[in-house]
């Protein structure tokens, strides 16, 4: 698969979203991060339905539904001609539904129009300050149980940390609200625990510091110590990899190779 090309490379943030059926929506904070292959994506409803707790272990069931309709996703990128197709190989929300596709145009190198194909949706994106310069995506599975997968991606002085929930869900195609009702309160955090965590990294000075999580009690935490070698993913040590966000897996985080797509870019004729 080829490189995504230079000019997508960073962290882009959603300014509009317009659809035909009416929807406009200004207030949510969407972030996109891209690298030469992988891509995260984190969408954060704004504002907040209720307030937020502080762990998921601590939410009320009200807390949980608005939990349920953040969105975010990671996975590898294929570009070709204007067109972007983001494979989603972990995702906040259940699996299935259309294909990730849109027609790009970048208005200037750092204002990108996103449009669906079928005409039914707008997107403008502005590339976030200080994203360019050093980019790099590291995929990770969990020891013993490579079906959990995660990664951690930087561009220029931002991360984005993506890692499944413990407890998968079902393939049915119901929104995760529905799932959250169909089990027990014991093992409604479980389906709640995909962390996307966002944040700046200050150029290895300071603690990988996270500003936005789709976990509450997140925001604030230090997502890794310092690395003054941050540039370089080979430098990061593999026992801090291993020890990555919240939820853990029992033999820890190991690297693995890039995913590939399962399905191709599809092209419209």
């Amino acid at each position: 698969m080829k490189s995504v090309p230079d000019g997508y490379l960073g962290v882009w943030r959603r300014r509009l979203l317009t659809t035909t059926a009416g929807l406009r929506d200004e207030t949510s904070e969407v972030y996109w991060l891209q690298t030469a292959s992988l891509h995260a994506d984190l969408r954060l409803p704004r504002p907040h339905p209720v307030a937020p707790a502080a762990s998921l272990e601590t939410c009320s069931h009200a807390q949980q539904l608005a939990l349920s309709e953040q969105a975010g996703f990671a996975g590898i990128t294929e570009v070709n001609g204007d067109i972007c197709q983001w494979h989603r190989l972990i995702d906040f929300q259940p699996p299935g539904g259309p294909a990730d596709i849109g027609l790009m145009r970048f208005e200037t190198p750092e204002r990108l129009l996103e449009d669906g194909l079928d005409g039914s949706y707008h997107e403008i994106w502005q590339q976030v300050p200080e994203s360019d310069g050093v980019n790099w995506g590291l995929w990770l599975e969990a020891a013993g149980q490579p079906s959990r997968q995660a990664c951690l991606l930087v561009a220029g002085d931002y991360f984005l940390f993506a890692a499944d929930r413990p407890l998968p869900l079902s393939p049915d195609g119901s929104h995760l609200r529905d799932q959250l009702a169909a089990v027990g309160p014991a093992l409604r955090p479980q389906l709640l625990a995909f962390e996307l965590s966002f944040g700046r990294h200050r150029n290895g000075a300071t603690p990988w510091q996270i500003t936005h999580s789709t976990l509450p009690g997140r925001v604030g935490d230090a997502l890794l110590p310092s690395y003054w070698r941050f540039a370089d993913p080979a430098s990061l040590p593999d026992e801090d990899l291993a020890r990555l966000g919240r939820y853990v897996p029992s033999g820890g985080w190991q690297r693995a190779e890039l995913p590939l797509s399962s399905t191709p870019l599809e092209v419209p004729a």
